[in-house]
């Protein structure tokens, strides 16, 4: 079966249920882990006497070793393929659910998180990797924007369901659980998951590192990256973490209120990713192409921040769900750049750009944090206007880097082609 055809329909199921599904549980539990901090953050406040600069560095620690791990990750995906780097990670993520689970104090939790981060760095990499072998050109933004929606599915999962759940267990036996179910997923992916079809010979490693350097000296790479790693950085900061405590705080709603919010944002999430995934799809058969259908889901991510900024209205529920559905719009840059470059760079040009996203996510995250903390009081308002001078730095560094997109030396020079294989 050739990667770069459409496998006939009998296949096509068999592909669904042991390519596709797998690798979706996988991104579903990642994105579990990444967003369940804005419903626990209460009980871990409480139970350790954090501020707000600790709580961001304790969740962002997340970000910090998933961003660490994408360059040699897209290595290990190209030269070992994504059936084997991602089961084993997983491994990782399953022993820091148990750290995090048991530990009393700061260090533990924070050690627990880095390794969740690094066990899950490879579930939508991985995927994406399985999805350019498997799967025809074309096909990759709905499938990507697929994958991203089961990944809502578990910051959906996060939300309501786990409140409710932390009303018969803890949060420590909430870590349990998800420490047993990662190591189920990470089973399945190396029992289901078939090899490899018409996979290239394994490059040497130097010639490995010379891939990495192609992708990050390319004009191309470097005309979109920023626009995709602000964008994204601020929506798994915020989305991940700073939205629960902001409906906390500033909206003033109690937990479970904010918690039923967060899942409709979570909601918002799931359609935006199935939405912006599908239209870039189909609108490349009338020429438009899925880095402007990106960039116009940027834009009107930035204005709905600016609208929460400004607290345009008193009705922020639906500015809320807009910042959910848009938010995803940057995802599609992904699949837009890793078809600028060979098939055999795929792994390399998706993580190159994720640990762009991650390592500015880990800044984010802890950063509003510190804003917030280090806010001075005015008035009795220091959280408010905190919030307000953190999310407006956010999406000043967003204008920039949509301002480089449209305008920057990049843009002067036609995209590099995607070479036949």
């Amino acid at each position: 079966m050739s990667p770069s055809r459409l496998p006939p329909p009998a296949s096509r199921l068999a592909i669904v249920l042991r390519v596709f599904l797998p690798f979706a549980c996988g991104y579903f539990l990642s994105y579990l882990y990444r967003t369940v901090n804005a419903v626990i953050a209460p009980d871990l406040i409480a139970s350790l006497s954090l501020n707000a600069a600790d709580l961001g560095l304790l969740t962002s620690m997340y970000f910090l070793t998933f961003a660490f791990f994408q360059l040699p990750l897209g290595m290990l995906l190209d030269r070992y393929g994504p059936r084997r780097v991602e089961a084993l990670l997983l491994l990782f993520a399953a022993i820091g659910a148990l750290i995090f689970a048991l530990s009393s104090g700061r260090v533990g939790l924070i050690c627990g998180r880095a390794l969740i981060g690094l066990g899950v760095s490879a579930c939508l990499m991985a995927g994406f990797k399985a999805f350019v072998v498997w799967f025809p050109p074309a096909r990759l933004p709905a499938v990507n924007g697929w994958i991203m929606a089961a990944g809502g599915l578990g910051a959906l999962s996060s939300t309501t369901p786990v409140e409710i759940a932390l009303q018969i267990i803890d949060w420590r036996g909430l870590f349990l659980g998800l420490s047993l179910t990662t190591l189920i997923i990470s089973a399945i992916l190396y029992r289901l998951v078939p090899d490899q079809s018409g996979q290239t010979p394994r490059e040497a490693l130097g010639k490995q590192w010379r891939g990495v350097r192609d992708v990050f000296s390319s004009r191309q790479f470097w005309r979109v990256a920023p626009l995709a790693t602000c964008s994204q950085a601020t929506f798994l900061s915020i989305q991940g973490l700073w939205v629960g405590p902001w409906l906390r705080d500033v909206a003033g709603l109690e937990r479970l209120t904010a918690a039923h919010h967060l899942l409709a944002t979570a909601v918002a999430m799931v359609a935006g990713y199935l939405f912006m995934g599908n239209l870039a799809y189909r609108l490349t058969r009338f020429g438009i192409t899925p880095l402007t259908v990106a960039s116009g889901g940027i834009l009107v991510f930035m204005v709905t921040q600016l609208a929460i900024i400004l607290e345009f209205t008193d009705h922020f529920f639906p500015l809320w769900v807009l910042f959910g559905f848009f938010g995803t719009s940057g995802i599609v840059v992904y699949a837009a750049l890793s078809q600028s470059f060979p098939a055999h760079l795929a792994g390399r040009v998706n993580t190159g750009l994720n640990w762009l996203v991650f390592m500015a996510a880990f800044l984010s995250q802890w950063g509003i944090g510190a804003i917030i903390d280090g806010w001075p009081e005015i008035r009795g308002e220091s959280a408010i206007n905190g919030y307000q001078a953190a999310f407006s730095l956010m999406l000043l560094l967003q204008t920039a880097s949509f301002a480089w997109f449209l305008f920057g030396q990049g843009n002067r020079r036609k995209p590099t082609q995607n070479p036949k294989n």
